[in-house]
């Protein structure tokens, strides 16, 4: 099984269309004002927005986007005009990471892990 997209809700496409390509995002699905799929800068993977008429409440989903250069990256998308929470972060899984939503207020992580992601030191083992 491969994960082959994650859509996210949004009350203006227009809006989200301009911020995800802001990210480096490749529009490749453009079905406003309903649908928008990306195609993810790295990879094979996809992303899409969807449009709602109210935003889901609470926490909602978390999305990590993993970058290889990842204090590169976040002062490329400040250049265009991309706020951030914090500053690119050690944190205590291993991961470096930084923090935004997008215009609709879904969380986005910028992370770089390298060989933590997969194999971090408390990995459980494999069985037989």
């Amino acid at each position: 099984m491969i994960l082959n997209q994650i859509t996210v809700p949004s009350l203006d496409l227009v809006v989200s269309m301009d911020f995800y390509q802001k990210l480096g995002f490749k529009l490749i699905v453009k079905s406003l004002p309903h649908y928008l799929r990306f195609l993810c800068p790295d990879g094979h993977t996809t992303f899409s927005v969807h449009q709602v008429k109210h935003l889901p409440q609470g926490d909602g989903v978390w999305i990590y986007f993993e970058c290889d250069d990842l204090e590169k990256q976040v002062d490329e998308f400040m250049k265009v005009g991309i706020t951030f929470e914090d500053q690119p972060t050690d944190q205590p899984w291993l991961w470096k990471e930084v923090r935004l939503k997008d215009p609709d207020g879904n969380q986005l992580i910028l992370y770089h892990a390298g060989e933590n992601r997969l194999n971090p030191p408390w990995r459980v083992k494999d069985v037989g």
